[in-house]
């Protein structure tokens, strides 16, 4: 995965998100929770076509996590359906604006419908270059670097690795996304302040953005709050203050 401490433009390379408060915006207007999932799609779509405008390179959205199984099985089966009607729906329309579609996450929890639906909406969008948009589905921070660990423990059983090479970069080679720059920026909605198993290895160096609105409420214009937010953070990544602006000067 690749560092982010020579970015020199202000706009990020890889936003991730988390979307929450779906339900809670329904709540609050006495609607069935899964109203509230409905409208959460709609903002997807306004901050996927804003990312496009804006250049983005990366945005990963934390969809479905490993511990959102511990839901009301009614709205967990309600969400799975979302999953297979928005990819049918929405998979064309990410194909012609050039967005490459991908998964990240255990997919076994799935059912074989949905893997297969996902499978192809990765085929068909697999040369796609504008925009990669990844759904972090039945994942969690834990498990990725669990998995990654397992991947270079078997290498080194096999052979294949010595211990002592098992370094930072080898961890990160072995997680998910690591053709991708690390999140310069992460989002979350809904008034909370924590990162819930997203991304843990990944978000080291990222700058937190926390925000009270709903994600149905989020859309182009909140987008452009968060990256007028970042573009005036100084990033440092362990240097001084004076080092940073230094090497801005170089």
């Amino acid at each position: 995965m690749k560092s982010p401490e020579n970015k020199a433009d202000s706009r990020p390379r890889h936003i991730a998100i988390i979307m929450d408060g779906n339900g809670r915006w329904a709540r609050s207007r006495m609607l069935p929770r899964a109203i509230g999932h409905r409208e959460g799609v709609k903002s997807v779509r306004r901050v996927v076509e804003a990312c496009i405008d804006k250049g983005i390179g990366a945005l990963t959205l934390f969809a479905f996590s490993s511990e959102n199984w511990r839901r009301p099985s009614e709205e967990v089966s309600l969400i799975m359906d979302l999953f297979v009607n928005t990819l049918r729906k929405e998979v064309d329309a990410l194909d012609r604006n050039n967005v490459r579609l991908r998964f990240i996450g255990e997919r076994a929890a799935f059912s074989e419908n949905l893997r297969g639906l996902i499978s192809e909406s990765e085929q068909q969008t697999a040369g796609n270059e504008q925009l990669e948009l990844v759904i972090a589905a039945n994942y969690g921070g834990h498990w990725d670097i669990t998995r990654a660990c397992r991947a270079l423990a078997q290498r080194v059983a096999d052979g294949e690795l010595a211990a002592q090479d098992i370094t930072s970069d080898a961890i990160a080679g072995a997680l998910s996304m690591p053709d991708l720059p690390m999140p310069d920026l992460f989002i979350r909605t809904g008034g909370e302040r924590r990162i819930s198993n997203f991304l843990l290895w990944q978000l080291a160096y990222t700058e937190l953005y926390f925000t009270d609105l709903l994600w149905p409420e989020f859309d182009a214009g909140e987008l452009d709050m968060a990256l007028l937010w970042y573009a005036n953070r100084q990033r440092r990544f362990g240097r001084t203050g004076d080092q940073v602006e230094q090497l801005k000067g170089a």
